[in-house]
């Protein structure tokens, strides 16, 4: 694990922030991905020791525990600069042809590049390891699927080891170490309290039989406290991932970065230079991708080709408003109802600007849709979950929603559609507007908004502000 900690790949997530912007907003959120996938490799190997002292039966060999660690430790290597702002916002908008990547894809990548770079492979062999088995194994609980199909989808371990790739990154329900390892770390750095208690799952976790697979389960009397942690998920992404001021923040950086994406070039395998946006395709430029990225457009180095006014100087100008606190104001938002969403609102899926200036040379506001939820859409999370009974512990079972709390929530998840405006002067007649929308709609309809005609005549001709109502 340290050999793996030791390598420039690794080293690289020193410089991602956990949180992306929302250190700009909280101040102690300073904290990287370098701590949080130490955490999480550390909290994996707590987690597969304490099911193979517990249950022997379960044949979990010394190459079964380093393999989870590793893929723990490793899981998150593929993050880009400000973490889920890079393939959540800046890609699906500077790469549509790719607008599906995620950040897993690239964590792929980048541990076989780094096995490879360093050298690993003879060292993993020396430590137990098989390969390339082992490094398959590594991979598919980096990026597991989501699969209740009968007929067993991975290669690296057999059907008897399926609980295996329920501890870093849990497709069946999501209750993983991943998790635990951010609540407990976010909220720290956050001063948000985190009310789930992670050791005392790991503490009831147990391994049992479910239809000819393995899964983990936890003790009937721990339901609650699953409900809590699904909660505490709920609270950080309100209260802090998708703040207001945060999604503005994050908003000007993902503009910033789109400004400069093809003039900021990252020497890549082969003497080839890469933009902003292609680097994800390359791990030699990837490695040296990093939040620091902004500092290269803030200050630019004079030899370099990266000293242009202009276009650099738009991206620039953004990013000085950040530092100088003048950030895109917030307009407001409004509750959407989730019935009939993927047929009706597909305008929403994806950013979308509502409002245009006259002139239409610049988009003066922007629209965020902003879901909250448990972590599994419009589902309970606690429905796919199994438990045991303390007189039967090998016996699974699930527990209905009416035997645990007549205080659960009948819905467990919502979206949000928030409005935002890039310039301050135009902030009156964005609120007008934006008001004069939502009393008009009782609830969302499909709706295009345009640039027709000016609400106040005394407005300045390049900030007027125009919105079309739907009839």
């Amino acid at each position: 694990l340290i050999k793996i900690i030791d390598t420039p790949q690794f080293q690289r997530l020193r410089n991602i922030k956990q949180l992306g912007g929302g250190y700009y907003v909280f101040p102690g959120a300073s904290h990287n991905r370098f701590e949080h996938s130490i955490g999480v490799g550390h909290l994996a190997g707590e987690l597969v020791q304490t099911l193979k002292l517990k249950q022997p039966e379960l044949d979990i060999s010394e190459r079964d525990v380093l393999c989870v660690q590793i893929a723990g430790l490793c899981h998150d290597l593929g993050h880009g600069p400000f973490s889920h702002l890079f393939d959540g916002m800046f890609n699906p908008e500077a790469d549509p042809e790719h607008k599906d990547w995620k950040h897993e894809d690239a964590s792929l990548e980048m541990f076989d590049h780094l096995v490879k770079t360093n050298g690993l492979a003879q060292e993993m062999e020396r430590y137990g390891l098989i390969l390339p088995p082992d490094l398959t194994f590594i991979k598919e609980m980096i990026k597991p699927l989501k699969s209740d199909d009968a007929e067993w989808p991975y290669e690296g371990r057999d059907e008897n080891k399926s609980f295996l790739y329920e501890i870093v990154s849990n497709k069946q329900n999501g209750i993983d170490v991943d998790k635990f390892d951010y609540f407990a770390r976010d909220c720290h750095h956050l001063g948000i309290r985190n009310n789930f208690d992670h050791q005392r799952f790991i503490m009831f976790a147990r391994v049992c039989d479910v239809n000819g697979r393995k899964h983990i389960c936890s003790r009937d009397k721990e339901v609650a406290n699953l409900y809590d942690m699904f909660h505490t998920r709920n609270s950080l992404h309100r209260r802090a991932y998708q703040h207001r001021v945060t999604k503005s923040v994050e908003i000007m950086i993902k503009d910033a970065l789109l400004k400069a994406d093809h003039h900021i070039l990252t020497k890549g395998s082969g003497g080839t230079t890469l933009c902003l946006s292609k680097a994800k395709t390359d791990m030699e430029a990837y490695t040296k991708l990093t939040d620091q990225v902004i500092e290269r457009i803030l200050h630019p180095c004079s030899c370099s080709n990266e000293f242009t006014l202009s276009p650099l100087e738009e991206a620039r100008m953004i990013l000085q408003r950040i530092m100088s606190r003048d950030l895109y104001q917030f307009v407001g938002e409004t509750k959407v109802c989730n019935q009939g969403w993927t047929k009706n609102w597909p305008w929403l899926f994806w950013p979308t600007m509502i409002v245009k200036k006259t002139n239409k040379k610049q988009q003066q506001t922007y629209t965020w849709v902003v879901t909250l939820d448990y972590g599994m859409k419009n589902k309970d999370p606690i429905n796919t979950t199994y438990f045991y009974t303390k007189a039967n512990p090998t016996e699974a079972f699930k527990i209905p929603r009416e035997q645990v709390s007549k205080l659960l929530p009948v819905c467990f998840a919502e979206k949000i559609l928030r409005v935002y405006c890039k310039n301050s002067a135009s902030l009156r007649d964005a609120k007008f507007c934006f008001q004069s929308w939502c009393h008009e709609n009782d609830f969302l309809t499909e709706v295009t908004l345009y640039s027709v005609r000016s609400l106040h005549e005394n407005s300045p001709k390049d900030d007027r502000i125009f919105l079309l109502f739907p009839l």
